[in-house]
C-alpha cells in the first residue's frame, strides 16, 4: 500500500531477501521469525524485524484470507520507531479495501 513496495525494494539485497522470505511465512500461516504486534498503529498490526548490516522493519496486517496488506516498509536508524513510522503506517491501515467496503457498507444491523 502506497509506497511500501518501492520501500521494500529500495532495501539492501540481503535486507530484501529476508523481507520477502518474512512475507512468504506469513502467506503460508505462519508467524515471521521475528515480530512484534503494533497495537499503537491499529489492531492486528504486526511489525516484522530484519537485523542485517542495518536494521529494517516491514509493517503488516494479515488479518483477511485474500491478502497481506504491508503498510509501510523503512530503514531503522535508532532503537526507538519513530512516530513518522508509526504515523504513517497508521494511516494506511485505515486504508485497506477491506475497510473501505465496510464503511460504505454502514454498520451492521441486528436482526
Amino acid at each position: 500500500m502506497g509506497s511500501a513496495r518501492r520501500d521494500v525494494r529500495a532495501f539492501a539485497k540481503d535486507a530484501r531477501k529476508r523481507a520477502g522470505y518474512e512475507l512468504y511465512r506469513v502467506q503460508q500461516g505462519l508467524d515471521p521469525t521475528d515480530w512484534k504486534p503494533m497495537p499503537s498503529v491499529g489492531p492486528g498490526v504486526r511489525e516484522i524485524r530484519i537485523h542485517t548490516d542495518g536494521e529494517h522493519r516491514v509493517v503488516y496486517v494479515a488479518r483477511f484470507d485474500e491478502a497481506i496488506y504491508v503498510l509501510h516498509a523503512f530503514e531503522k536508524k535508532t532503537r526507538k520507531t519513530r512516530r513518522a513510522d508509526i504515523d504513517v503506517a497508521g494511516k494506511r491501515t485505515s486504508g485497506r479495501p477491506g475497510d473501505r467496503q465496510r464503511r460504505r457498507a454502514g454498520p451492521a444491523r441486528g436482526g
